[in-house]
């Protein structure tokens, strides 16, 4: 795989807590507006600029972009963002709880994405991806990292380590508890012939951003007469994560009606389908589980036909989906309907039994998480996942490198 050091603008030293931001897809405007209140140098002032604008601005107008690249080139100008003077990688490293993950901050080829290379597993939603290619175009950097996955390399993990035992550019706590720490490589050979042998990079989380930082290199090499691929604009901003590093979290569902049928009614169609035990276990032991909360009680369903071998089929997610949600539910496209909401495992099961014992949703299902290599084993395939199969945790910060296209 190919992997470009890069310029970056990064936070002044004494900024990097109060720059770095929670992504822009992992907050509401209103949430996004309580995190940066009172800290003009949140980075989420340009990732979320419309919370710098009259509430009822639709986020998707002109003003917000506008707004962002005018809050990004005052954070350059006054000194909160600085350029680095040469083209470096960064080693990251993230800890929540005793959870400690390390990956290489690097410019990875859009030619890698469009030649199958950096493989995908979900697919992306228009206007999403219509909002973060304008936000690149507009402000003509990559204002949030994607973030990739890829085989074990004892060669990369060697040099990490390496790296990891010198002194650090940033170190912070975040104020949800979770410490980053961020190392400048100058001696960029390394870790470039390290990755060469690498045969593939994976999207863990981050499919919108890959896809559109891919459309507006597309746009300036097609406009681009001259063009040779080195530009900086064949180029995006990612972490790479060596699969051992990475914890996947379940990806949980809450249904908020059963439709025109009872609870009854669903209990006995879910029944010629799946084994339930009312072990009030909430969370599945092993794949092939589902557990379920429904009446104050959880229960444990377990498949009376026999799994899928395929990558895509054996998932979890998809047993859930292909079983129960779309034939006794009628939620055939969970992207679509609005009887179904989805619940990252980092607020636990807690939030499903909450969330069903207030009346905002009848049933909820705690998943057994998909696995690094069942993500894998789908892109190599080159099929799919349904949506929402993976959460990730922790989540990349938004703000502590910036890779702009020129």
């Amino acid at each position: 795989m190919k992997i470009n050091p890069f310029k970056a603008w990064r936070p002044a030293l004494d900024k990097a807590g109060d720059v770095a931001s929670v992504p822009y897809d992992v907050v509401t405007t209103q949430q996004a507006a309580a995190l940066a209140a009172g800290n003009p140098d949140s980075f989420l002032h340009i990732v979320r600029a419309e919370i710098d604008l009259p509430e009822d601005t639709d986020v998707y107008s002109d003003s917000v972009y506008a707004k962002a690249n005018e809050n990004l080139q005052r954070m350059k100008a006054n000194g909160t963002l600085i350029r680095e003077e040469q083209p470096c990688f960064y080693l990251y490293s993230q800890q929540m709880d005793e959870h400690l993950q390390y990956g290489i901050v690097a410019g990875c080829h859009i030619e890698d994405y469009e030649n199958g290379l950096i493989k995908i597993h979900e697919k992306t939603r228009k206007v999403k991806e219509q909002d973060r290619t304008r936000y690149v175009d507009e402000l003509n950097a990559n204002t949030g990292p994607v973030f990739l996955t890829c085989k074990d390399s004892d060669l990369v993990g060697g040099l990490m380590e390496q790296i990891s035992a010198t002194e650090p550019l940033y170190r912070f706590t975040a104020p949800d508890g979770i410490i980053h720490t961020v190392w400048k490589i100058e001696e960029t050979g390394a870790f470039a012939a390290a990755f060469a042998n690498v045969p593939a990079f994976y999207v863990a989380d981050g499919h919108h951003r890959s896809a559109s930082a891919v459309s507006v290199g597309r746009a300036r090499r097609e406009a681009n007469p001259n063009h040779t691929g080195d530009e900086p604009y064949n180029w995006f901003l990612a972490v790479i994560f060596p699969e051992s590093q990475l914890k996947i979290l379940p990806y949980n569902r809450v249904v908020l009606s059963l439709g025109s049928q009872t609870a009854e009614e669903f209990t006995v169609k879910l029944s010629k389908s799946f084994d339930s035990s009312y072990n009030e276990l909430s969370t599945p032991k092993q794949t092939g589980e589902i557990c379920m909360y429904m009446d104050g009680t959880w229960s444990t369903l377990i498949p009376k036909e026999a799994i899928p071998s395929d990558p895509v089929g054996s998932l979890d997610v998809s047993i859930l989906q292909d079983r129960i949600l779309a034939p006794l539910l009628g939620i055939d496209d969970p992207r679509e309907s609005d009887d179904i909401d989805f619940v990252g495992g980092i607020h636990g099961t807690a939030e499903l039994e909450r969330r069903v014992d207030a009346g905002e949703a009848v049933v909820a299902f705690s998943l057994y998480p998909t696995t690094i290599a069942q993500l894998m084993d789908v892109a190599d395939a080159g099929l799919l996942m349904p949506p929402k199969s993976t959460w990730f945790e922790p989540k990349l910060r938004s703000g502590l490198l910036i890779n702009t296209l020129d």
